[in-house]
């Protein structure tokens, strides 16, 4: 195994996190409303507090529209969409050109979404698209460390989202279960204090969510 720098390393673990805030963030969408063109008011608001995002919007039309599309929106979709391509563009030669190209074609598809009159038709291939690069990643990377770091960026933004959603336990439970197998391979400095207490508190019946998102913030500090 080749030594990577640390840069390198934390783009492999943003390449993880921004490709799963894409999808996690799409799929709440299509569980959570019909038509991202009928969101009522109070619910986009709710996904914005939620999220700690600042409420820049006019209506629940325009977050619908720009939350996904606006470029210029650091928050949007597309925008963690672009970074985690930078990431991938950069780490092209750890991850190979067909892994690179999943994310490319994510890129294209929401491209495609943007200019669609059906945009939650066609963003449904922005998420095919990370899916296959998630399999990509397994199949095609023999270096353990780089798969490991994408997978670790990966479980790190999957249990942050889920805690900020209120997703049910059971689901916490099963992420986290895949970040203590994972946590440990990677050979980097976490806080082990932070690991513990997010463990513990998923123990509990009734979680709590807040000091979940804390604790998950902390963990790599």
């Amino acid at each position: 195994m080749g030594i990577i720098s640390i840069e390198h390393t934390d783009r492999l673990f943003w390449l993880g996190r921004y490709s799963e805030r894409v999808y996690t963030t799409l799929r709440i969408f299509s569980d959570q409303y019909d038509s991202m063109l009928d969101l009522k008011e109070e619910e986009y608001k709710d996904f914005c507090r939620k999220q700690d995002i600042p409420d820049i919007y006019r209506s629940a039309e325009d977050f619908a529209q720009r939350y996904c599309f606006d470029e210029k929106d650091a928050n949007s979709i597309f925008s963690n969409l672009n970074r985690a391509y930078d990431n991938a563009v950069v780490m092209r030669e750890e991850i190979g050109s067909v892994t690179l190209s999943y994310i490319q074609m994510a890129v294209y598809a929401m491209n495609k979404a943007k200019q669609s009159d059906a945009p939650v038709y066609e963003l449904q291939h922005v998420v095919d698209n990370i899916v296959a690069f998630w399999g990509i990643v397994d199949d095609s990377i023999d270096d353990e460390h780089v798969r490991s770091m994408i997978k670790l960026g990966k479980r790190v933004e999957r249990i942050d989202l889920y805690a900020r959603m209120h997703m049910a336990r059971k689901e916490l439970l099963r992420e986290a279960e895949k970040l203590n197998r994972r946590i440990g391979r990677t050979g980097l400095s976490y806080n082990r204090k932070s690991l513990a207490h997010i463990n513990y508190l998923l123990e509990e019946e009734k979680v709590d969510y807040k000091e979940l998102v804390d604790e998950v913030e902390n963990l790599m500090q």
